[in-house]
């Protein structure tokens, strides 16, 4: 049986424990595990998720990642510069962070942090710990509704919640890490020193896998409907984001899974949320 590079990593680093433990790093290499990082909600997201750095050092890192990106909007004013948009996406951000208790009960005491970035960019996104950006143009060009910005929020902050670039950062890690290990038989190598550069990277630039995709969809809409926003704008909004582009779709539109997968998926799971929806409109 071919074991995966975060297997081999795994199997790897109880080898070489003695050599490892007596280096000084900053990875935490006994969170090699599997884990559940959310409660599975009425959209039953349960997929066990194996890691090998931790949430503290991803968070800490994201935090960095984060100062780093507003410092320099601030500079280059573009940062939460139309007033009434702004007010728009907190009121919206206010009804959403609460809801995410029921996925997992410590998010709702995260250092929530949600901006507004003036850029053309249909895109936005959320790092590990609640820091957020939407990107002015995803609404004006889209022309979204507060349903629709919800729905993109709501997919936004569950791969937060999810843990999803500690994930992808442990999976990259795993590699690179695992295959310095194996030649040097030493150290973790220059691939795990820059945990703050790995996080921007996975949530800014890197598109996100089908899996990931398809799991932010699912709480997305749940997130939605419980703060009192139609789950359905979930299928309007991705209808305009594969509108655009042409042959380069928008950076926040990934690859997998395909259009019309993602549509059929959303609108079974948005009405499976609709009750949650209508109860909180009442």
């Amino acid at each position: 049986m071919k074991l995966s590079p975060l297997s081999s990593f795994c199997v790897l680093k109880q080898r070489l424990a003695k050599p490892v433990l007596a280096l000084s790093v900053s990875l935490t290499l006994s969170a090699c595990q599997s884990v559940q990082t959310t409660n599975a909600g009425a959209v039953g997201v349960d997929r066990p998720q194996f890691v090998v750095v931790s949430a503290q050092e991803i968070e800490s890192s994201a935090t960095k990642a984060y100062e780093e990106i507003i410092q320099k909007a601030q500079q280059e004013n573009t940062l939460n510069t139309d007033k009434v948009m702004y007010k728009r996406v907190k009121t919206i951000a206010n009804r959403l962070i609460p809801q995410t208790s029921v996925f997992r009960q410590d998010a709702v005491s995260w250092n929530w942090q949600v901006n507004v970035l003036k850029s053309e960019e249909l895109n936005a996104w959320c790092m590990a710990g609640g820091k957020m950006a939407v990107y002015s143009g995803l609404i004006t060009k889209l022309n979204l509704s507060d349903d629709e910005i919800a729905a993109v929020m709501g997919h936004e902050i569950a791969h937060a919640l999810r843990e999803h670039s500690r994930e992808r950062v442990s999976q990259q890690l795993a590699t690179s890490v695992g295959l310095d290990i194996l030649a040097a038989g030493l150290g973790l190598g220059a691939g795990a020193r820059d945990l703050a550069g790995m996080v921007t990277n996975v949530t800014l630039t890197l598109p996100y896998g089908r899996k990931h995709e398809t799991e932010a969809d699912r709480i997305g809409v749940e997130l939605a409907a419980r703060a009192g926003y139609n789950p359905q704008a979930a299928i309007s909004l991705w209808s305009k984001m594969s509108s655009q582009g042409g042959g380069s779709p928008p950076e926040l539109l990934s690859t997998h899974p395909s259009p019309e997968n993602r549509m059929a998926d959303l609108r079974v799971y948005a009405s499976k949320v609709m009750p949650l929806y209508q109860q909180a409109k009442r």
